[in-house]
Parts: C-alpha cells; sequence; structure tokens
C-alpha cells in the first residue's frame, strides 16, 4: 500500500477533527454544557475519526499520528475565520514551524507499518493497566479543588485515551486483514468503544474545566505520545535510522511538541476570552 494513501486520510481526518473541535469547544466552554452546536461539532468529529481509522488500518501509527496532530494547525485558519479576526503572526510562526517538523519526521524517519499481530495477553495486560491508571486520575481529577490541575488530569487522560484506542484501531485491522470473523472473538473491538467512550468523556470534562490552556494542550500532546510509544512496544512498528538521524528525529519530536502546546495555548486562551466576555455579558 502506497504511504500517500493514509497519509491523505490522515490529513482530511486531521481537518475534520479541527473543526469538530472548535465547535465543540466554542458550544461548552463556558458552561461544560452539551448544546444543539456540540452535537453537530461531534458529529464532524465523529467523521474526522472514520478518516483516522481508516488511514490506521492502511498505514503505520508512526505516520499516521503525526499527521493527525496538524489538527491543531487547522484549527487555527478555523477559529479565526469564527471569530472574523485574521490569526496573529506568532500562531503562524508555530504553525509553520509544526509543518516542518512534521514533514522533516516523516522524510528522515520513513515509517513502516509491522506486518507483526499483536501479542494478546501483553497488549491486554499493557493497556488495562493504563486504562486502570487513567481512570485513577480522573477520579483525582473529580476529587481536585484546582481548576488548574483539574483540566491537566482531563486533558492528560483523554490524550491518553485517544492514543490507546488508536492502537486498538490498529490492532483490529490486523484482525481484519488476517482472518476477519476472528475480530469479534477477541477483545480489542470491544474495548475500542468504551474507551473511545471515556476519553471523549474526559475531553468534555476538561472543556468545562474553564482552564482550557492547560487541558487543550495536553490532549494534543499525550495522544501521538501515547500511541506512536505503544505502536514501537506493543505492534513492533519502527523507524530504521542510525544514531544521528535519531537525535535529528528526537529534536525535531521536542520542536513539534513546543509548537503544539503554544498552538493550543493559543486557541484555548482565545476560548477563555470569549467565555470572559459572555460571562460579562
Amino acid at each position: 500500500m502506497h504511504t500517500w494513501a493514509p497519509a491523505l486520510l490522515a490529513i482530511a481526518a486531521a481537518l475534520l477533527i479541527a473543526g469538530g473541535t472548535v465547535l465543540r469547544q466554542r458550544s461548552s466552554a463556558s458552561s461544560g454544557a452539551i448544546t444543539r452546536g456540540w452535537w453537530f461539532g461531534a458529529g464532524i468529529a465523529l467523521t474526522g475519526f472514520a478518516f483516522q481509522a481508516t488511514a490506521l488500518g492502511l498505514g503505520s501509527i508512526l505516520l499516521v499520528q503525526p499527521l493527525v496532530v496538524l489538527a491543531v494547525l487547522f484549527a487555527l485558519p478555523l477559529e479565526a475565520w469564527a471569530d472574523h479576526r485574521h490569526p496573529h503572526r506568532h500562531e503562524w510562526m508555530w504553525g509553520a514551524l509544526l509543518v516542518t517538523c512534521v514533514v522533516v519526521f516523516l522524510i528522515i524517519a520513513r515509517p513502516v507499518a509491522s506486518d507483526r499481530p499483536p501479542q494478546v495477553v501483553i497488549m491486554g495486560i499493557t493497556i488495562g493497566a493504563i486504562i486502570a491508571g487513567l481512570i485513577g486520575l480522573v477520579a483525582v481529577a473529580e476529587r481536585s479543588c484546582n481548576r488548574h490541575h483539574k483540566a491537566l488530569y482531563y486533558g492528560l487522560a483523554s490524550g491518553a485515551l485517544f492514543g490507546v484506542s488508536a492502537v486498538l484501531i490498529k490492532a483490529v485491522t490486523y484482525r481484519i486483514v488476517d482472518d476477519p470473523l476472528s475480530v469479534f472473538t477477541k477483545y480489542e473491538i470491544y474495548l475500542l468503544v468504551p474507551v473511545v467512550v471515556l476519553a471523549v468523556v474526559a475531553q468534555q470534562r476538561g472543556f468545562g474545566s474553564g482552564d482550557l490552556q492547560t487541558s487543550f494542550p495536553a490532549m494534543n500532546v499525550m495522544e501521538p505520545a501515547v500511541a506512536m510509544v505503544l505502536g514501537v512496544v506493543l505492534l513492533g512498528e519502527n523507524i530504521a535510522v542510525g544514531l544521528p538521524a535519531a537525535v535529528v528525529l528526537g529534536t525535531i519530536l521536542a520542536l513539534s511538541v513546543v509548537a503544539v502546546v503554544k498552538l493550543a495555548q493559543h486557541a484555548a486562551i482565545r476560548g477563555d476570552q470569549r467565555t470572559s466576555v459572555t460571562a460579562d455579558a
């Protein structure tokens, strides 16, 4: 399978996820309530998630997830259009840095999907332990009286759960390719639905925490980080590079994280400003 197909699907997914996220964030940031606009945004984001799932079925996690991160960048012009403004020069700067990092990473790494099927026991234990830890993190967030800490915990939990869902989608596609009928006898497909639901719930709680500058960047950083690490550890995905190239890739990934955080913070600050204006009115 050519890499352009999953790459194009991943970019389309990023655009749809960005649009859906902007709508949901704007609809629920003030009170955390689920409105008609939230449902519309959820439908768009769900379509993007379907595109992402298809991309993961065709290509490597190490290819798809860096491209899906571009959703943070795509949200920039969408928010500007909705607010009838022009993006700030610094936002374009961080956006250009993110695009450059993603392109350079994919050119150097040239990730290829592994043909190794997931090991059921190891994968189940690992993902089960991660989910248990994240549920504990959500419980801590519920008890926290500090808005900043609550937003951080929900953001980390939501992003990590979406990262886990990406790995589960990839595992399900392995089953479909190898033996379609075995999909319904394995745990991955039954675990995928509650993981996605928990991720959306944690994301919504993060949106409603009132501190989007913290929750939004945490979500956007954790998802690709968790998905890529689990893709390497559990699915055997890898990049054939030497030590010098690995150092360069590490630097590029660090810069991309900074760019994602900065773009997400800009978006979250604007969300809080709109909330303040609405509250004052």
